[in-house]
């Protein structure tokens, strides 16, 4: 039988807002890929991302573009030499991982690592606010390991310092999402050190990396909007001391665990991050995020609905998916 394909678009309400220094979002929006051959069903999701010039339009294009190659069984390795990383090939490649472990009956862990994989302690985010609101917000959840705070203001200060004092047994990320500049980097360096950050993503614009070189790192920083895949890597390694891979941004899982090898052999640090997403764009990344340094999969926790069934989360961990999920 002839493999078929069918997108979806659909929308999950975020619970409250999500705001981030480039702005706040009421709703997840998703793009679903559907692949179905001699009875056998695959799905995989991906979020469009506006920073990198996606929209739902432009990613259903894209996908629509290589129907032919995809019905006529283009495997995940020929996928990602055809598509250009992003969103649409994310959704197409964990379609096919899907596809392939029910196909073969074996599930798709057995194909990305030497064992099964184990719950991991995942990252609560906190949106961008005004320092009283946020620490107000880590309060609610100053029980949990990791927090991911979102800053990226001129003055951060008070932000980073009212949300450590509410928080203060939680191991702390912060992501900047390119919001500092040069003239205030050594500064919020500074008060991220006072405070005990664990990890600083993305403090500067992708493209003005090298400033780090100039400026004494006293927490580590991770790469975020300045790597997408492999050949991003070299360029990076001595400016930065971890990479953030998130699966839309390197175009899928296949992808994703080349550039996570390429980056442990730069000796760079793992994050394992996400989009606003459901269960179902976690799951493959829960996969990915084995042995990682950070992670960050809380995508549906932020969901006022999610998928049913779902990934478990419990308390700080986040368990590997079920095969009626994805892989």
């Amino acid at each position: 039988m002839t493999r078929q394909m069918k997108t979806t678009v659909e929308h999950f309400p975020i619970a409250g807002s999500f705001t981030i220094s480039r702005g706040s979002k009421t709703n997840a929006s998703v793009v679903t890929c559907h692949l179905s051959d001699g009875g056998f069903a695959g799905v995989g999701e991906c979020v469009p991302y506006g920073r990198y010039g996606e929209t739902i339009d432009s990613v259903l294009a894209g996908i629509e573009a290589i129907r032919p190659q995809i019905e006529a069984g283009i495997d995940r390795e020929e996928l990602r030499q055809t598509m250009k990383a992003g969103a649409a090939r994310n959704a197409v490649d964990c379609a096919l991982w899907d596809l392939e472990a029910k196909k073969t009956g074996h599930r798709a862990f057995t194909l990305t690592g030497p064992a099964e994989p184990v719950a991991l302690t995942t990252a609560y985010t906190i949106s961008l606010g005004e320092p009283e609101a946020m620490a107000a917000h880590t309060a609610q959840y100053a029980h949990r390991a990791l927090l991911k705070i979102k800053v990226g203001t001129s003055d951060d200060a008070s932000r980073i310092r009212a949300v450590r004092a509410a928080a203060p047994s939680s191991a702390i990320i912060l992501d900047a999402n390119e919001g500092w500049t040069e003239a205030n980097l050594a500064y919020h360096f500074a008060v991220c050190a006072e405070s005990g950050v664990a990890l600083i993503e993305q403090p500067l614009p992708a493209g003005q990396d090298g400033l780090l070189a100039s400026v004494v790192r006293p927490v580590p920083v991770c790469a975020d909007e300045s790597v997408h895949k492999t050949e991003d890597l070299p360029s990076l390694a001595g400016l930065y001391d971890a990479v953030n891979i998130k699966l839309d941004k390197t175009g899928g899982l296949t992808e994703a665990l080349r550039m996570r090898d390429a980056a442990r052999a730069l000796n760079l640090r793992i994050m394992v991050g996400c989009m606003v997403g459901t269960s179902l764009g976690m799951a493959p990344a829960v996969l990915l995020a084995q042995g990682a340094d950070f992670v960050d999969l809380d995508g549906p926790l932020l969901l006022s609905r999610d998928r049913e069934p779902g990934l478990r989360y419990e308390d700080s961990l986040v368990f590997p998916p079920l095969p009626a999920l994805w892989g």
